[in-house]
Parts: C-alpha cells; structure tokens; sequence
C-alpha cells in the first residue's frame, strides 16, 4: 500500500551569500519573484501536491520566514477598512493552517543531508517532499504535483530530474539510469557533482524530491562526501536495490534563483505570465534588447 504523501521539508537555513549585501538582513528565501517571495512559491507548489504539514529547517536571522506565513492582524484591518480587496486577497496565499507549520534548527552548515536529517522527528514513519525554494519551476501543473502523481503511480522514492549540459555535471547531483520510458526513468545510481568524464549520464536532480523515510538511517551515519559535506545524494544512494527509486522528467522550466542570472530571468519569466503585467513588460524589454 502506499503511503499518502502529507509532509514537505524545506531547507531554508542557507546564508545567501551570493546575494549579499541585499541578505545581510534579509532571509534569501524571502526575496521576491516579482511580487511573492521563493518561500512562498515553494509552499504554493506543495499544496497543491496535496501537502498538509510543513518543516522549515532553518538558522540564525530566519524568523521573517515564519512570521510571513503568520496572520497580519493589523494589515489586514487596515486593508479592510481602506477597502483594499484585492491587496488582502493577495495575502491569502501566506497563511498556513494552525498547527501545520513547525521549525527546526540546523545550527551548523553540515550539507543538505545534514538538514534533512534535522528534520527527522518532523518525518517520522512517513513518506515526505522535499523543496529546495532556490529552484523555482514555471509549469502550467506545479512541479510536485506531477512528482507526486508519479509516486503514487510506483512508490518508493522519486526526483525531478533534467538534463544538463555534459560539461557542468560539477554542478548537480547525477543520475546513473536504466529502463527509461521518455518520462520516468529507473534509477540505478547516483553520484554528486561528478567530473565530466566520470558523470554516468547528464541526467540531474534539481530540487524537489520524494522520499522515503528510511534514508534517515544513512543521513544520521554522519559519512561525510562531496565538499566535505553530508550529502544527501548519497544517503538517496543507498536506498537504491532496497526500494523503488525513480527519475521523473518533470513538465515546466526551471530557474536557479541560487544565482543572480537564474533569479532575473525568473523574474521576467513569471512577469511575462502575468495578464496584467505581460503587455507592459515586453513594451519596456524593447528598450534594452
């Protein structure tokens, strides 16, 4: 039987240091894609994957991640009153459900393992998601909800995987594949951030995931890899041959909002699907290409 998927972690206790100085003081996960923050996308795109509980696995200098999914009581009398409809429609999307969104804190930068093994009591016996908020996909069906459908279609674990040019699988977590249908392929190993010459494929993990939860067993191994970090590439790794283990070729465009190009190009990207932003947007591009 298959476990329904209720859970996401989020890691969100990165420094954002290539970002600086803009998050000096200002949790990177909060800058905004034209008029909502990565955050905020990321807990959109799992709702609609039908998530109910999410973990933020936070560090110092987080809390405006927290308290932007609070209720504004104040604000949102003053819209109210001032008769801002719209404007106070628009924060509906930034409240969470009492009791359905916790935190944890990884005090030290061990890797992305290391911040989905703090989350370990948050997981339980349970299957859980994981979204990285850096990689914002455009799709017309939200990236985890195609991933989700695929899980309950195969069980076991799941990523969404792209294909990335051979010289750059340095970068990415990649994938060592079997049978492969044109959408899902097999998993049959994994390797982080492998040399060109040494990448079984350029087939890569961007970051949303489904996962079971014994892989907390070979995080908490504490065994330390790529960048002298706990890798959770590597902790995926050892799930494969104990459970099913697939890649999904996920519908939609993905941006590396982690880097300074990435998070531009999305910014028009998401712009341009705007119906009210669209026409003025490409009117003032003319202006610079």
């Amino acid at each position: 039987m298959i476990k329904k998927l209720r859970k996401a972690v989020l890691p969100v206790a990165g420094l954002g240091t290539r970002f600086l100085p803009a998050t000096k003081a200002t949790a990177k996960e909060m800058l905004p894609v034209v008029d909502k923050p990565l955050i905020q996308y990321a807990v959109e795109e799992a709702r609609a994957a039908g998530i109910e509980q999410f973990c933020l696995v936070t560090g110092r200098g987080k809390t405006a991640l927290v308290e932007h999914f609070d209720v504004a009581f104040e604000l949102e009398a003053t819209l109210r009153e001032r008769g801002k409809d719209e404007a106070l429609a628009s924060l509906a999307g930034a409240v969470t459900e009492p009791g359905s969104l916790i935190t944890v804190r990884q005090q030290v930068p061990h890797g992305l393992g290391h911040a989905i093994w703090c989350a370990r009591a948050f997981i339980g016996d349970d299957p859980f998601a994981i979204l990285l908020p850096d990689d914002l996909v455009l799709a017309d069906k939200p990236c985890l909800q195609q991933l989700a459908e695929a899980y309950y279609q195969t069980g076991g674990n799941i990523v969404a995987v792209t294909e990335v040019p051979p010289e750059q699988t340095n970068r990415y977590g990649i994938l060592k594949i079997g049978q492969d249908d044109g959408s899902l392929v097999e998993v049959l190993g994994l390797v982080e951030k492998p040399a060109p010459k040494d990448a079984p494929s350029n087939l890569s993990i961007i970051g949303r995931y489904v996962l079971m939860p014994e892989v907390i067993k070979y995080l908490a191994l504490m065994e330390r890899g790529a960048g002298n970090e706990i890798q959770l590439t590597d902790g995926m790794a050892r799930l494969i041959g104990e459970q099913p283990f697939h890649g999904l070729r996920y519908e939609g465009r993905r941006f590396d909002c982690g880097d300074k190009i990435g998070f531009l190009e999305a910014q028009i990207a998401f712009a341009l699907k705007r119906p009210d932003m669209a026409e003025a947007v490409r009117t003032f591009l003319k202006n610079y290409v």
